[in-house]
């Protein structure tokens, strides 16, 4: 049986999905037409981040429009193993669409902050600081099995170990714009996972 092209469908069903929902809140964030200053983000980051993500996404299209081509860089991994990886797909969407939906406006590619942002401490912002980190972590591992690729695992990897990287500087932004409620926000809530002792007492 050929289970590439079996798990190659799961991924475009799972991107059809997922896609169309992110480019919406996407588009509607970027109705203010406001410009956003990326450089904050700093030279290194700016650099390597935008161009390690392109080359995972396009790893993913590639093998989503044919496996063949992306066989130089496949695993053999038990069949069980590339489904738990659909398994985890489902938790990446579903954290990645709540995630959206909470942010609504707030949404930004970036570390800058628009000029009506809103500190948003609801959804699963009420555990963690940056649960699209999160959502993106879970989809790398997600794909990366589900495609049984280290080429995927190796380039989703490092983007989003670049964006923990990043959020150091995402965090002093909101920190000079939010000031105490940042900070008391930041003291019950984990970066990534939740804080023990603090769940339940965001608002």
């Amino acid at each position: 049986m050929d289970y590439d092209q079996k798990f190659r469908t799961v991924l475009i069903v799972g991107a059809l999905l997922v896609f169309p929902i992110m480019a919406y809140h996407r588009l509607k964030s970027q109705t203010t037409g406001e410009k956003l200053d990326r450089w904050q983000e700093g030279r290194f980051i700016l650099f390597t981040l935008r161009p390690v993500g392109v080359a995972a996404m396009l790893g993913f299209l590639v093998f989503m429009i044919n496996p063949s081509w992306m066989a130089w860089s496949s695993v053999r991994l038990p069949v069980w193993v590339r489904w738990t990886g659909v398994g985890l797909g489902v938790l990446a969407g579903g954290l990645l669409i709540w995630t959206l939906r909470s942010l609504g406006a707030n949404l930004t590619d970036t570390v800058v902050t628009r000029k009506d942002h809103t500190l948003v401490t609801t959804g699963p912002y009420r555990w963690v600081r940056h649960p699209f980190y999160d959502a993106v972590g879970l989809a790398v591992l997600a794909n990366s099995l589900t495609a049984a690729n280290w080429f995927l695992f190796l380039t989703g990897g490092l983007a989003f170990i670049l964006m923990i990287v990043r959020a150091r500087t995402e965090e002093r932004h909101l920190l000079a714009r939010f000031g105490d409620a940042y900070r008391a926000y930041v003291e019950r809530t984990g970066r990534l996972v939740p804080r023990v002792g603090g769940i339940g007492r965001g608002t």
